[in-house]
């Protein structure tokens, strides 16, 4: 069964439903996962992504902060949440398909200013949160499992616009690559967007503070699409749409796709 994935950070699925519904008319995608809806689930705005073919939802939401979405085409069953460092927010939800994938849709907190968890306590709750994720996939090691989200660490030199500049800067401080690295192992996770695109820079971020984000270009890759190794050669077709970065009333993030045929 061949599909196609998108993963989507949207700063609040309400204020920006008109560009969650541009994208699905124009690239549907047969599953959207997004991040930081900023919505409870009761308020999410299902009638219009229904009306475009997207019937199903599963989600996890709080009202103004967090809160994760997977809309779909397909048919797809709730088989889940984790409440990872005990935060008690709603950062995880996950689904099956009919074919048996399931699809883990993350939001990992951003970690504040400060890359110090000894006056930053958000800083320590990232920390901490990849810890249990990584965790938990040693536990239970994870099989025909796709991992998408905003994981807000940019790993690698290519993932940023200036490696030697932001290794202080959370996002990209070698204390939250070497996590990730090892969360990403944990659950011997391939990282399909950098296989498919090995080479060159790569962000999905721009900030909003950037007076002309895409001139400066100074973007982080904040957004991941995984796959566990028993499916991820089943994958192609990796790319970040850029444009809707620009899009009206946009959100700070672009949406990250990858095809599977399973």
């Amino acid at each position: 069964m061949p599909f196609t994935l998108a993963t989507w950070n949207i700063n609040s699925v309400r204020l920006r439903e008109p560009i969650v519904q541009k994208l699905l008319s124009e690239e549907g995608p047969d599953v959207l996962c997004l991040q930081e809806c900023k919505s409870p689930v009761d308020k999410i705005p299902t009638e219009g992504f229904a009306e475009l073919g997207y019937p199903h939802m599963i989600a996890r939401g709080q009202k103004g902060y967090n809160g994760v979405a997977i809309l779909s085409r397909l048919p797809i069953e709730d088989v889940g949440d984790k409440d990872f460092a005990g935060l008690g927010h709603a950062r995880h939800v996950a689904g099956r398909l009919e074919n048996g994938t399931v699809i883990h849709n993350f939001y990992v907190p951003a970690g504040g200013d400060v890359p110090d968890r000894e006056v930053n306590e958000k800083f320590g709750q990232k920390l901490d949160y990849l810890t249990d994720m990584r965790d938990w996939f040693r536990a239970e090691k994870p099989e025909k499992s796709i991992l998408v989200g905003d994981l807000n660490i940019a790993p690698h030199e290519d993932d940023v616009w200036s490696h030697k500049q932001l290794l202080k800067v959370v996002s990209h401080t070698p204390i939250e690559v070497e996590q990730l690295a090892e969360t990403q192992d944990a659950g011997g996770w391939v990282d399909i967007t950098r296989r498919d695109i090995p080479d060159g820079k790569l962000y999905s971020w721009w900030s909003y503070r950037a007076r002309d984000w895409d001139a400066a270009d100074k973007g982080r890759r904040l957004d991941h699409v995984w796959a566990t190794p028993d499916i991820s050669n089943a994958a192609h077709s990796s790319r970040i749409l850029r444009d809707a970065r620009g899009w009206e009333k946009p959100s700070d993030h672009a949406p990250v796709f990858a095809s599977f045929d399973l």
